[in-house]
């Protein structure tokens, strides 16, 4: 089993981040079973139980996986995980994925790209949002003067994690109501902060927890100085599409600094889509989870059996689990891309049709078998699970800033041609794929090569809005604007509508442009 798979049963914990605060009656409980703040965190390893807390509200639905006892009420456990609603909103709205079913909830809009305001999956995914900003507010304010000199590393990677959770926000939604932990629980609206307020605070948090946040690979399955380079990497290549300014030279700056750290390219790109990639040098920032310690089926379980079905292969044999929910394929557009040498061309096509004329028909589009339950070795992990398996999220990776850096340079970054080719190159030599010339190094290709490195890895939607590409015309896909051959969308669609009951809740949230 891998290291760092803490089981989290600490319902305590989840007492306390909804309780309100009473300092001005000064009360504490007699009853010393009674668990509050006064209580809850009387030593490190306590505090770091509840650390944990804050990284599995990433991956799992609530405080026992995979379901039984959520976070929220009235929700399914299964599509309301954090991971599992961010992956759909990234990659359902793209040209790399379809899905099929819970027309209700309104998957299928993504792929059409015709939600609306009250889709469910986008409700469940600001509520999770907001809800992991809470949880991480509550663990900050408590942790701020614990006395214990370690428990400082711990605040600083809560409030990683919190960024984290206002970036998603602000590149999904644009705006978001805005919390710390000065803003003491109890009743009140919050304020609404603008995509311009967000990227200052998100920028300002991840360079001041610098100092304070363990050295690159200190811990597999914790924030280190790397996982914050990489998210602040994020917002400054976007920061044309965020707040109206280039900083292409900050992003290269920051990227120089995590491409000569500890992290390195592994030997086989496969391995960080299988059951041992925590052994993967290449992993900065993972989901963890694991079959018997973090199950759900939201996260890596849903992208592999989400992508079997029809009884067409045998899912154990070729990724490690028996489920079969057919649910998820890939669109021609993503095929296309691959030369036939390219090892990262993960697609099941017997039994399927190349084309999809009709989403409802699983046997419509190509399969992925991107995520296995086996390891490098080619054998199923430990515990030969049937349903939930071994593999992690690699939510951030060292491939992917790679190709940042190379896309930095060609925007005008203040980096290196050379050694953006290089990089570009390094990837597609691991994966077969045939050397590029510095001619052919272009963001035509590069928006491209991003498709084939990192093809369902929660990127997409963001990378094609950054290239002018997700809504109008200038690129279309099957299905997009509802149609087979795809149309072009509305432009304001490159920002989710805030939910229609997050509007109703806080009177200071405005509903975004064209929704």
């Amino acid at each position: 089993m891998k290291i760092n798979k803490i089981r989290i049963t600490i319902i305590a914990l989840a007492t306390v981040l909804f309780t309100g605060c009473f300092d001005d009656l000064n009360v504490a409980p007699i009853d010393p079973n009674v668990v509050s703040s006064e209580n809850v965190y009387t030593t490190a390893d306590d505090y770091l139980k509840g650390l944990a807390k804050l990284y599995t509200s990433i991956g799992l639905s609530g405080l026992d996986g995979p379901d039984g006892n959520p976070d929220f009420q009235g929700f399914d456990e299964g599509f309301s995980t954090y991971t599992r609603s961010f992956w759909n909103v990234q990659e359902v709205s793209t040209d790399e994925a379809v899905s099929k079913g819970d027309a209700a909830a309104g998957l299928p809009d993504f792929h059409t790209q015709s939600w609306m305001a009250t889709n469910q999956y986008l409700q469940i995914l600001h509520s999770r949002i907001l809800y992991l900003v809470a949880v991480c507010n509550e663990f900050i304010r408590l942790g701020g003067d614990s006395g214990f000199p370690e428990v400082d590393t711990y605040v600083a990677e809560a409030r990683f994690i919190r960024a984290l959770a206002y970036w998603h926000a602000m590149d999904l939604f644009g705006t978001s109501p805005f919390v710390t932990e000065e803003d003491l629980p109890g009743a009140f609206f919050p304020e609404r902060a603008s995509r311009e307020d967000l990227f200052t605070y998100i920028e300002s948090e991840l360079i001041e927890i610098d100092a304070l946040l363990g050295e690159p690979g200190f811990q597999y399955g914790r924030a280190d100085k790397a996982a914050a380079w990489m998210v602040l990497s994020k917002i400054y290549l976007n920061a044309e599409v965020y707040i109206g300014v280039k900083k292409y030279d900050e992003a290269i700056a920051v990227l120089d600094k995590l491409v000569n750290s500890k992290y390195s390219l592994s030997t086989e790109q496969r391995h960080n889509f299988l059951a041992d990639n925590n052994t993967s040098p290449e992993i900065i920032f993972p989901i963890i989870q694991d079959g018997l310690t973090t199950q759900t089926w939201g996260g890596v379980t849903y992208l592999m059996a989400g992508a079997m079905g029809g009884g067409t292969i045998t899912a154990h044999e070729t990724i490690g689990i028996t489920s079969q929910w057919g649910i998820l394929r890939v669109t021609s557009a993503l095929v296309n891309l691959f030369e036939e040498s390219d090892a990262r061309a993960t697609f099941w096509s017997d039994g399927q049709t190349l084309e999809i004329e009709d989403v409802e028909l699983f046997s419509n589009g190509y399969m992925s078998t991107k995520y296995k339950n086996r390891k490098l070795d080619g054998n199923v992990s430990d515990s030969d699970l049937s349903t939930h398996p071994d593999t992690d999220f690699p939510m951030f990776r060292l491939g992917d800033a790679y190709l940042m850096y190379a896309e930095a340079v060609l925007r005008g970054g203040s980096g290196s041609q050379e050694k953006a080719l290089n990089m570009v190159n390094e990837i597609r030599t691991r994966a077969g794929a045939s050397a590029i010339s510095a001619g052919d190094l272009n963001l035509d290709f590069i928006l491209d090569e991003r498709a084939r490195e990192l093809f369902w890895e929660g990127h997409r939607r963001t990378d094609l809005i950054r290239f002018g590409q997700f809504t109008n015309g200038s690129k279309v896909w099957p299905w997009k604007g509802g149609v087979a051959e795809g149309t072009a969308t509305e432009e304001y669609r490159d920002i989710y509508p805030v939910p229609a009951t997050q509007l109703t809740a806080n009177p200071n949230l405005i509903q975004n442009e064209g929704y």
